[in-house]
């Protein structure tokens, strides 16, 4: 009976579907376990080899753990809202919608085919209304949510309105906007709704205001940090610039120390730690304010009053974590985009700002942080005042400073900041020294160290410790300072001026936002005839003719009916990608529950995530904002975890082998690979289809392939053309993507599943290589022999072998301990080594080969099903317990002893380890190897240590 694949696994993958073999309880008696993957997006170009890698790994823990016994939730489901198919939408003028299931539909059946073990009972798609009505609901929540700092917590906003009825706002110790004016609650009474709602609006987790965005025109819409590569956008590579926009945020900075004190009650990886505590970037300090001298404007009194800015009450605030260094202070510079710049800059510099903010625009955040070695600014024509010594200290704006971080502004110490000495010195800035003195030079700044002895009276030979708490008490004295905590985590955006994402639950009254009341949710997503923006810039939601709330009878009605009395304009942005995977794991805790997010008793079973296995790309955005989202949950009573996943394995990436062919520059002409150093080539991507295992390519073949190399020249070697050949990621682009259909088809998924663990650990990268998947192919081929020859069953109930005992149980221990430390290579390992000794020993006893499939059931599932039927059983494999190591099977009870004469080994004896030195000698003795090595000689002496050696002496 032969090894058919084919046949077993569309069999088995059948029956686990139609007899719902993994679907979990929410009410088990058994203890739960719940593993995730990270949410796929359903692209039109389907799966590769390496997207299965986790979801591998992922599957055979979560096999293993029903093993043990446990009640195993592992669902799945699709991150289905996003850029990707609306500009798939904009090219062809497919609805999302359509194109997207037919992604989805792709992809379930790649993923049935490879064996999982999903409940798919379960399935989410962030862009079903079902769904994204609980993603409007939580939405909804965070608008009517503040955070109160000294609660630490978030917390109804009626709680907020309260205080403001009883006391006014002099009290309130919340995350809100800046500059709230403090009032009583006599003048709030008196304030109209409308200027009500204003102020509440300062205080809201999710509010309305201008921000700074990444802005890309030719795809008209805002972008995320993480979708711009290199100044363009990823998804199509066109220009981006900064741009102000009103836009809704989220106020995750209120949970910057939350977000980092949790990393230390979670099992993630130390690097995956740091990324976060980076992104978070808590740093202690001083708030420090620096007043804009008047005198410095060339400008006259009647200026001022035409501004209307006659007090010119301007200040700079920056924040710094040496404020020891004060006195140092040699320049400020503002961030391009700073609010102060068109309020300071002078007539004479005004052009050269403008120009400068202009250029500054085209760059993106990400590649203005990367760049240390461009100096570039320009002198806005003002001076602020230093806090001590009331000096005029030039204000400069610099491309290095942003907007976003901190205050968008810094004052400038070159003799302690190698960025700032740069600076000044390009510019010829005169520099001042620690002390406070005059210009230094280069040998003076390279000699400079962390101990401040200030000219200053209060700062005179005080250390670094005692002159930042000294400058801090001197500031606070000058109301001009005071000591600060600051994070770089910025407020999250959370506008896209795009159709395919989820509809903001929200109308305006006179400009003011209103949610949609939550029991006339969702609001879905309408038809549109063109998802590009209007002609007037409106985001593609402004194209649409139904997009208006009527209060009355709680429904989307035409915009012809907005009056502003009842019927008013509906929010035209949508949600970003992240709304929707920011909170799935909670969805399929309770996925069809009509009525909550999630139920109570759905979130006390499952509580959170004990496994989650994805992609290091989300090491910041998702797992912050769903970190976030998890806790504001929690604060607010609705889930009862702070953290939404305990554990966290970033898998690494499966690189693919590229082909390329190399073009003599200029030219229509090829070279072949080994000649091509002869001139001046340039490498191109080619299908790796079209190149054989000696690397040589037909090239009649590639011809064909592209019109492009239909009337090329060759340039061969003796006859023959080379490729070369570079590692890198899989990607269509590259031509080098392998499709797992392909390897299902002629290996077999349980092959692949084995083959893919079988590549390196977990975390690694890792090249993949065709021609390996063989051996693995084999390997099962051997598994199947143990159990079946040409006949039929062969496994027998005879008593199994000492040796063959020892072979699984040593395979048990190895495979539970690798499992349980994620090492998933070396368990194909021990299974290899495993079939191979059994075969040798010609085994086929039932005691030992039921156990073995359990065994392997986690790795390769469909033909364990399969032996495990065959073997008589009529229940899964799937819910059999995990065989259990006993270590008395790999206790020796003999012994090999070599035996060696004048310490030369010339013969070794099998023997218990219970005999004594005595019974050990007489059998030596006895043996005929030794007599005939001792040839009638008599030993001087007899030199034997149990369970180690035997020698005799002459």
């Amino acid at each position: 009976m032969k090894y058919n694949p084919n046949e077993i696994e569309a069999r088995w993958q059948k029956y686990w579907a139609e007899n719902g073999t993994f679907h979990a309880e929410n009410n088990s008696e058994k203890p739960k376990y719940y593993v995730l993957d990270m949410f796929p997006y359903p692209s039109g170009a389907g799966l590769h080899v390496g997207h299965p890698l986790g979801y591998i790994a992922s599957d055979i823990y979560a096999r293993f753990k029903r093993h043990q016994g446990f009640n195993v939730l592992h669902p799945q489901g699709y991150d289905s809202f996003g850029l990707p198919a609306e500009q798939y939408a904009i090219q062809t003028g497919q609805h999302p919608d359509k194109t997207t299931k037919e992604n989805i539909a792709r992809y379930r059946e790649q993923l049935d085919k490879i064996g999982f073990s999903f409940d798919w009972s379960r399935e989410v798609r962030t862009s079903s209304p079902e769904y994204y009505k609980w993603t409007q609901w939580i939405f909804i929540q965070l608008f009517n949510s503040w955070y109160d700092k000294d609660a630490d917590e978030a917390r109804d906003i009626r709680t907020l309105v309260l205080e403001f009825e009883e006391n006014g706002n002099e009290k309130v110790n919340a995350v809100a906007d800046d500059a709230i004016p403090t009032f009583s609650a006599k003048e709030w009474k008196s304030y109209s709704k409308e200027e009500q709602e204003r102020i509440l609006l300062k205080y809201r987790l999710t509010f309305l205001a201008e921000t700074e965005v990444n802005w890309c025109p030719a795809l008209g819409t805002v972008l995320a940090n993480d979708e711009i590569v290199n100044g363009v956008s990823e998804r199509g590579g066109h220009p981006v610039i900064r741009k102000k926009m009103t836009q809704w945020s989220m106020r995750i900075s209120a949970y910057a120390e939350r977000l980092l004190s949790g990393l230390e009650t979670i099992d993630w990886t130390e690097s995956l730690k740091e990324s976060q505590r980076n992104w978070i970037g808590k740093s202690v300090g001083a708030s420090v304010t620096f007043k804009v001298k008047d005198s410095q404007f060339e400008r006259n009194a009647v200026d001022y009053i035409l501004s209307g800015d006659e007090t010119n009450n301007h200040v700079i605030e920056v924040f710094t974590t040496r404020p020891d260094t004060i006195f140092g202070v040699t320049f400020m510079t503002l961030a391009p985009e700073h609010d102060l710049v068109a309020k300071i800059t002078t007539p004479e510099q005004k052009k050269a700002v403008e120009a400068y903010v202009e250029a500054t625009s085209k760059r993106s955040e990400r590649d203005r942080m990367a760049d240390v070695k461009t100096i570039s600014g320009v002198f806005t024509g003002a001076y602020a005042e230093h806090p001590f010594t009331k000096e005029a200290i030039p204000v400069w704006i610099g491309d290095y400073v942003l907007a976003g971080y901190g205050t968008g502004a810094v004052m400038a110490v070159p003799c302690g900041d190698e960025r700032d000495y740069a600076f000044a010195k390009h510019f010829n800035i005169p520099i001042k020294n620690i002390f406070g003195g005059v210009d230094i030079s280069e040998e003076a700044y390279a000699s400079k160290d962390n101990v401040v002895i200030d000219n200053s009276d209060f700062l005179n030979g005080l250390d670094y410790k005692q002159a930042t708490k000294k400058a801090i008490e001197a500031l606070e004295e000058l109301g001009q300072g005071k000591g600060k905590v600051n994070y770089r985590l910025r407020d999250a955006v959370f506008s896209r001026q795009r159709y395919w994402g989820e509809p903001f639950p929200v109308y305006y009254v006179n400009g003011l936002p209103q949610m949609i009341e939550t029991q006339h949710l969702p609001v879905r997503l309408p038809e549109v005839e063109k998802y590009l923006p209007t002609e007037d810039g409106q985001p593609p939601l402004g194209n649409a003719s139904e997009w208006a709330w009527d209060t009355k009878n709680a429904k989307v009605v035409s915009n012809e009916l907005i009056d502003d009395v009842t019927v008013f304009p509906l929010e035209l942005n949508t949600m970003p990608g992240w709304a929707g995977s920011s909170w799935y794991w909670l969805r399929y805790m309770d996925a069809h529950n009509e009525e909550e997010f999630v139920s109570e008793e759905a979130q006390n079973y499952w509580q959170n995530v004990d496994l989650y296995i994805g992609g290091s790309e989300h090491a910041t955005g998702h797992l912050l904002y769903s970190r976030f989202w998890n806790k504001f949950l929690k604060d607010r009573g609705f889930v009862n975890q702070e953290e939404p996943f305990k554990k966290l394995i970033n898998q690494g990436m499966i690189l693919g082998m590229s082909a390329l062919v190399y073009r003599i520059s200029g030219t229509n002409t090829y070279v072949s690979k080994n000649i091509k150093n002869n001139y001046e080539t340039e490498g191109l991507h080619i299908d790796i289809s079209l190149v054989n295992a000696s690397d040589e390519i037909d090239i009649e073949q590639l011809k064909k392939w592209q019109p492009q190399f239909q009337d090329a020249e060759f340039v061969t070697e003796n006859g023959k053309f080379f490729v070369g050949r570079e590692v890198e990621k899989m990607s269509k682009s590259k031509y080098n993507v392998v499709n797992p259909d392909h390897i299902c088809e002629e290996y077999g998924a349980d092959t692949l599943r084995l083959y893919e663990m079988f590549l390196g650990p977990l975390e690694q990268a890792k090249p993949w290589n065709t021609a390996g998947i063989t051996g693995v192919f084999g390997f099962l081929k051997k598994l199947w022999k143990l159990y079946f020859d040409d006949s039929g069953l062969i496994v027998n109930s005879n008593p199994a072998s000492p040796e063959a005992l020892k072979t699984l149980h040593k395979t048990i221990k190895k495979v539970q301990e690798d499992i349980e430390n994620f090492s998933f290579n070396t368990s194909v390992s021990s299974f290899m080594i495993a079939v191979n000794e059994l075969t040798a020993m010609n085994c086929h006893e039932r005691s030992i080969l039921e156990p073995l499939a359990v065994l392997i059931s986690p790795y390769a599932p469909h033909i364990a099903e399969e032996l495990w039927e065959r073997l008589g059983h009529k229940e899964s494999i799937s819910a059999v317990p995990f065989p259990r190591f006993n270590p008395e099977y790999l206790i020796e009870n003999n012994k090999e002893y070599p035996v060696s004469f004048n310490g030369k080994m010339r013969f070794t004896i099998n023997l218990p380890l219970d005999l004594t030195v005595k019974e050990i000698e007489n059998i030596v003795m006895a043996d005929e190897r030794t007599i005939k090595q001792l040839d009638g000689k008599t030993p001087n002496k007899i030199i034997i240590v149990p369970g180690k050696i035997i020698n005799l002496v002459g």
